[in-house]
């Protein structure tokens, strides 16, 4: 998809959470203007934007006047001032903007965000300390929740299957998860079939409950 078709976004707040969505939207092809009150943050974030500009995005006159009811899609990435990103979502909410994205702090701040008129709300710390103690226990490599107790995990295969094709372990009935795919020293990913035979040293990637992703992930000997 070419630049010129992706739809611009509005990023509200450039900390550490709006900045990387501003900067990751830019390399994927998205115009962006990012909007902050901290001037520092609107030097810093100056060169890697399409525009950014220092305003008071809580004022519904102050977005309108930036051309917000021209934008389908915006994130509110203030995090700190709960106030402040409540406002914003009001604020964008009234001038018709299709897909608010907010950042939440806490699930009460979640719930103030989707009453007001956020569509998505995101707790990237939470998700992020889940993440971290998730891999802490060394058993997964890589670790993605879906915010409903399912998950999908990269992780080394488990001696209990090592030596069998999939359709013998029966990881499903088992161990109730879904190998999805094989990862094998310099070769390429490979989808996993039936008849697919798990070796030492291979690296799975994995789907199911994250209880049962862990639980698999420890199994050891036949």
């Amino acid at each position: 998809m070419s630049a010129d078709t992706r739809n611009p976004v509005l990023v509200v707040g450039l900390g550490r959470f709006g900045g990387s969505v501003a900067r990751t939207l830019e390399r994927m092809g998205h115009e962006v203007l990012g909007a902050d009150t901290d001037p520092a943050r609107v030097q810093e974030y100056a060169g890697d934007l399409t525009q950014v500009v220092e305003a008071d995005c809580t004022d519904v006159k102050c977005l309108d006047k930036l051309g917000a009811r021209s934008f389908t899609s915006a994130v509110v990435g203030i995090g700190s001032d709960i106030e402040a990103s409540v406002l914003a979502v009001l604020a964008l909410s009234d001038l018709g903007v299709a897909n608010i994205w907010a950042k939440a702090i806490n699930e009460k701040h979640g719930r103030i965000l989707e009453r007001t008129g956020a569509h998505h709300v995101v707790f990237p710390e939470e998700k992020m300390g889940e993440r971290v103690a998730r891999l802490l226990n060394e058993r997964l490599l890589d670790f993605i929740s879906f915010g409903d107790e399912f998950a999908i995990a990269k992780l080394a295969a488990p001696t209990a299957i090592v030596g069998l094709p999939l359709i013998t372990s029966e990881c499903r009935k088992k161990f109730d998860v879904t190998v999805i795919g094989v990862k094998r020293e310099g070769e390429d990913f490979i989808h996993a079939v039936p008849d697919t035979l798990i070796m030492p040293k291979d690296i799975l990637v994995v789907s199911g409950r994250v209880e049962k992703i862990e639980a698999f992930a420890a199994q050891h000997g036949h």
